[in-house]
This record gives structure tokens, sequence and C-alpha cells, in this order.
């Protein structure tokens, strides 16, 4: 049974109260509140979300026939709703409302849970912007009444640097960069791509992916009517021959390297207390020719401005693998951790989605960094704090 929180009087005015001063903070910085809509085209979400999102997202169908879900999450929601209504770049967006998220596996877990947040869209510096938010987040945290909390933090950026510095096909790129922290799926795509023996399935594979898109198609799709009634896993149809090509083309060319896949799993590895970490990943690059002098700057910086806020050095944790559960990020993610009553808790997280806007109808690229808190841990862990 779905656990469906209720909300007495002292608990709802120590949440209005909290959110209140998060607020405050944001609006101090000119970041405009916006309320969006619970109900949200689907579309945006199954795309967007990343798989982990996409699992506990409520849909419905309306009469119309339309599907819809019930928003998962803030940040897309207030992203579009800039854009419907014409909005200018740079934007400074917050927001404070309900999301909703099915917990199969931890049905105990709430259905619902408010979340507050702050988007910064179209704001050029990117070390500024960056700059901008860790400070909010910060100063978000400290205005809630709660300092004791832990950051980790990661960068899609660094490894697709490092994987662009590498002599890798360039279809395998795009999916190693793609699906690098999905833990489990990330190992098997690199066996797989650097496979000694190729199954027959994969023979056949690389047979087909010879032939160029006309020739392949028409053959996938004859493999299609042989199958007959098979599940089709909510799929088209076009969508599963137009990724058995794909599937062809990867399979036809050379095998990855398995030293360049020892060397990426190696990389992915590195994770500890921050300093450490790039240190470790410098060296790592080093020796095998690879400079990341800019995402390594980059990530010292961020790692500066901390710091400087009053978040010590043992606090702060990197992970190369790390790179949140929305597959919208695309470099700099971070997420601050506490403990409440249970123990360990994510309580806020963020990061930079320079390609969201652009999938939600911008005219063209829009650099994006932001966060989300989630009000009701934060008050969990500063109970947990106060005993």
């Amino acid at each position: 049974m779905p656990a469906f929180p209720t909300y007495d009087a002292t608990r709802l005015a120590a949440l209005n109260a909290q959110a209140d001063s998060i607020l405050s903070v944001f609006a101090a910085r000119g970041y405009n509140r916006v309320e969006t809509s619970v109900l949200q085209p689907a579309e945006i979400f199954l795309d967007r979300a990343g798989e982990e999102i996409r699992r506990r997202t409520f849909v419905l169908t309306d009469p119309a026939g339309q599907e819809l879900c019930l928003r998962p999450d803030l940040t897309i929601p207030a992203c579009r709703m800039h854009l419907d209504q014409g909005g200018k770049f740079p934007a400074r967006l917050c927001y404070n409302g309900l999301a909703f998220r099915h917990q199969p596996a931890e049905p105990d877990r709430p259905t619902q849970f408010f979340q507050a947040g702050a988007e910064l869209l179209g704001f050029e510096d990117r070390a500024a912007a960056e700059k901008e938010v860790l400070t909010l987040t910060v100063e978000a945290m400290q205005a809630a009444g709660l300092g004791g909390f832990e950051m980790k933090l990661g960068d899609l950026a660094l490894f697709g640097a490092f994987i662009d510095a590498l002599d890798i096909a360039p279809q395998w790129r795009g999916r190693l960069k793609r699906h690098f922290w999905r833990a489990g799926y990330f190992e098997a795509l690199l066996e797989r791509l650097s496979q000694e023996q190729p199954s027959d399935a994969q023979r056949l594979l690389a047979h087909l992916g010879t032939l160029d898109e006309a020739e392949a198609r028409p053959a996938f799709e004859g493999l299609m009517d042989m199958l007959g009634g098979v599940a089709l896993g909510g799929r088209s149809r076009e969508e599963i021959v137009d990724r058995l090509i794909e599937q062809a083309a990867e399979a036809a060319t050379l095998r990855l390297d398995p030293k360049l896949a020892a060397l990426i799993a190696k990389l992915l590895a590195v994770s500890g207390p921050a300093a450490e970490a790039l240190a470790e990943i410098r060296s790592l690059t080093q020796s095998v020719g690879v400079r990341l002098d800019a995402p390594l700057g980059a990530m010292a910086a961020r790692l500066q401005i901390l710091n400087d806020l009053g978040v010590s050095p043992e606090r702060l944790s990197f992970a190369a693998r790390f790179g949140r559960n929305m597959e919208y990020y695309t470099g700099f993610v971070f997420e601050l951790w506490s403990r409440d009553e249970e123990g360990p808790v994510q309580i806020a997280g963020g990061g930079r989605y320079d390609t969201l806007l652009e999938h939600l109808g911008a005219s063209g690229p829009v650099t994006a960094v932001g966060f989300t808190i989630r009000t009701e841990r934060v008050l969990a862990a500063r109970k947990a704090l106060a005993k």
C-alpha cells in the first residue's frame, strides 16, 4: 500500500516556516517564484528524466486521450513554463511545491513530497553561474537551520572529455558517455564492446551492419515479420528497427581495445575525498598521455568556492562515476547528504543541464544550472541533529 503523508498543523507550520526561510534567500538573490501545474505532459518526463524517474512516474490518460503525469520533479515544469510564456534569458526561477513519485521498492516511503529549488537559465559565464548556485545552495541550508551536511560531487563533462581523448569509435563514444552512470548496464556495455569472441547473434548483426541503411532496414523488418507477435515492450516497430540498425553498425566496427576498456573502468572506480580523488584522476590520465586540465581545474575551483562558503574539505567527496539519476544532466552535479533518525538521507541535489531547454522547445542551446531541496527531509534531519 503506498504511503500517503499527512500534514498536521504543527508539522505543516514547521514546513511552511522553513520554506519561507529558503524562499527568502532565493528572493534576495533575484530569483522569481513560479507556480507550475501539477499535471504535466508525460512525454517530457519519459523522454528526459531518466530511467530511475520514468519507472516511478504516475502516468494517466485524460478523456481526450492525452497522456499526462503527476510532476515527479519541478525543474522540467519550471523550465517549460518559462519557455511557454516567452521568457527571456538570463532568467532566475525558484519554486516550492509538491512532487509525486511511485515507490515500488520502498512502499513505506511517501509518494508525494515537497520540493523547493532554484534554476539559473541562460547565464553564459559558466563558472560564475555555478558559483552562484553553490552559494545559493549553502545559504538555503543555513537559512533552513541545517549546517550539518556533506556534499558528493561529480562531473559528466570530465568523463566525456576523457572518452573524447581516447581512440574510440565515434558511435561508441556517445553511448559510453550517455550510460556511464548506469551501474551494471555500463559494465555489460563495456564488456560487450571489448569482447574477444562475438556471439552468433553479434556476428549476424556485424554482417547486417556492413549494409547501408536502405538495405538493412528491409532485412530487419523481415526479421520482425518472422518473429510475429513478439512483445515490443512499449516501443514502436520503427523504434525497434532503428535500434537494431544502430546495433548492427556498432557490431560491424572494430572492437574496443580491452586495455582501453580497463582504463575506463579504472577511471570510473575513482572515489573518495574530493581533493584526493582529483589528484588520482590527474595522475591516472597523465600516465596515458591524456590531459584533462580544463575539467579538473573547474572542479578544483568549485572546491575552493565551497571552502570559502565554510564547507570544509572533509565534508566533500568526489566520484568519477557519479552522474545523479536524471538523464538531462550534462556536466557538474552534486548532492547534499545529512542524517535523519533512520540514517543517511539525501536532502538536496542539482547540477548543470545545458541541453534540456532546447529539447523543451528553445530555439537553440541554453546554458542552465540549478538545484532542488527535499524540504521534509531537511526538517527531519534538523530534528535528528537537535537530539
